[in-house]
């Protein structure tokens, strides 16, 4: 099994109450398939720099998980179509383990 990181974009106006019941559901997919959740992180509500499905801001969330990889494909098409969803990208999670978290303050 290997670690991934993913990013999840979704719709203001179609994902209720924060997102909370949207990483709920990704978590008990990705278990029901065999993986584990390590961390999902609400990154709150963004500005987009152009329009995305005529949306101008969206919710963003970043989850860390362990999965086979044969998996993650499945991930990928259940949320393709998922209305609530504008984008996800999932990698490879290859920070070392040594490296502390850097936050970058862009004000």
């Amino acid at each position: 099994m290997k670690k991934y990181e993913a990013v999840f974009i979704l719709d203001i106006r179609k994902a209720d109450d924060e997102g909370a019941s949207f990483c709920k559901e990704l978590s008990e997919f990705i278990e029901s398939l065999g993986g584990k959740m390590e961390a999902a992180i609400p990154m709150g509500r963004k500005q987009f720099t152009y329009e995305i499905n005529k949306r101008r801001a969206g919710l963003y969330f970043d989850f860390v998980f362990t999965l086979g990889a044969d998996k993650v494909r499945e991930i990928k098409e259940k949320y393709k179509l998922d209305a609530r969803v504008l984008r996800n990208l999932i990698l490879i999670y290859d920070r070392p383990e040594n490296a502390g978290e850097v936050k970058l303050n862009f004000d």
